[in-house]
């Protein structure tokens, strides 16, 4: 069986190429650009950044300009917001749907306003009575207005006359009305009219002609 022999000169040789790889090969990996080679995994890096010491100023990166119209987000003008979303195709806005109601008639009043009371009478119908100084007189009202005829007075002329036909004289005298009288309503009455006897003497008589009327 051969045996191997290793001399000096090629035992040399072969440990300078093995140097030599091994070498190129902790190069490659790990070299510092120091002339040293790194032998060993990388050092990990330090858990707090290394701050500058001694009279050193940190200058700032320029940074891009922002956009017209628009300022840096401490303070200023921004950019214009979004346009907000136009309503989905088909759907109306709140205020085109959204219609006035239309305007209330004006009530108009189906009757008539109510008026004042208004009060007519005819002439009296004169009437004698057992005595010559009395007579019954009878007045006929009608209220054409459209309130009732709540109070009021008749105010009667009661002349005096003589024998031969002379109006003698003409005496007053006062009666309260027959109230109330309804509106458009027509109400009769009659009130004994008299005067004192000793003006009316044996042969004479009296006529009441005159009458007026107040109401309220």
């Amino acid at each position: 069986m051969p045996r191997s022999t290793w001399t000096a000169g090629r035992r040399g040789a072969l440990l300078g190429a093995s140097a030599a790889v091994l070498c190129a090969t902790l190069t490659a990996c790990g070299d510092t650009g120091d002339g040293y080679v790194a032998i060993g995994p990388p050092r990990p890096p330090s858990a707090t950044a290394a701050r500058p010491t001694g009279s050193v100023t940190l200058v700032p990166l320029d940074t891009p300009t922002p956009p017209e119209g628009s300022k840096s987000p401490s303070g200023g003008a921004t950019s214009a917001p979004a346009p907000a979303p136009s309503p989905p195709k088909g759907a109306k806005s709140a205020r085109s749907s959204t219609h006035s109601p239309p305007p209330t008639p004006t009530a108009v009043p189906t009757t008539a306003p109510t008026t004042p009371a208004a009060l007519t009478w005819g002439d009296p119908a004169r009437k004698a009575t057992d005595h010559r100084w009395c007579e019954d007189v009878t007045l006929s009202f009608r209220n054409s207005g459209g309130t009732a005829v709540r109070s009021g007075t008749v105010a009667f002329g009661t002349h005096i006359i003589g024998a031969l036909g002379i109006d003698w004289a003409t005496i007053g005298s006062t009666e309260r009305l027959p109230v109330p009288i309804a509106a458009h309503a027509r109400e009769d009455h009659t009130w004994t009219v008299c005067v004192d006897a000793w003006r009316v003497p044996l042969g004479m008589h009296i006529e009441t002609r005159d009458v007026s009327v107040e109401w309220h």
